[in-house]
């Protein structure tokens, strides 16, 4: 988080995962309760039902472990759905982007993999440049080779089904935590 605990207060939704913030961080977790008090949504998604998740909306359990499939849900909810703020992710991001052709992904490997040294070889993990350094970028977010849609492609494997298999969270649930965050991105 780069922004000051006392920022929380404004916020919409709050997704709180694997933290016992109300104990372990009362002074964050004051904010947050501000902002529940003013409206906001407070999530709790951690294997434990604790005092952060008796004083949130609601809580979802999740499978100790899992909670890196969870996220890859919702990226991939969030882009499927486009339900992102797009001008912020063109103009302030890496998103537009061009990434070295000769950069993959597969079998969950990315490129560059030696497996005797057990070590990456990251040249191909590059940005293409024009002939003064600048990288090359598509602001229409659809070229095959841009950040965007490298993202998208990785975490495409994330659906619905795979998620709650891997979680153990029901598609229902997760699609009441994927709709419900993705909701501040307009």
């Amino acid at each position: 988080m780069t922004n000051h605990y006392i920022d929380l207060k404004n916020s919409d939704v709050i997704l709180i995962m694997g933290s016992n913030a109300a104990e372990n961080h009362p002074i964050a977790f004051k904010w947050i309760m501000r902002a529940k008090d003013a409206g906001a949504r407070v999530i709790h998604v951690d294997p434990r039902y604790t005092r952060t998740s008796a004083r949130c909306d609601y809580h979802v359990p999740i499978r100790s472990g899992t909670d890196i499939a969870f996220l890859g849900g919702m990226i991939n909810y969030i882009i499927e759905g486009n339900k992102f703020f797009r001008d912020y992710v063109v103009n302030y991001t890496n998103a537009s982007f061009l990434v070295n052709p000769d950069f993959s992904f597969k079998d969950g490997l990315f490129s560059g993999y030696d497996a005797k040294k057990r070590t990456y070889n990251k040249d191909t993990w590059t940005f293409q440049k024009d002939e003064n350094g600048v990288p090359l970028k598509d602001p229409t977010l659809k070229h095959p080779q841009c950040v965007f849609q490298l993202l998208k492609r990785h975490y495409s494997r994330y659906t619905l089904d795979k998620v709650s298999s891997i979680t153990g969270v029901s598609k229902e649930n997760l699609l009441k935590v994927y709709e419900e965050y993705s909701a501040t991105g307009a």
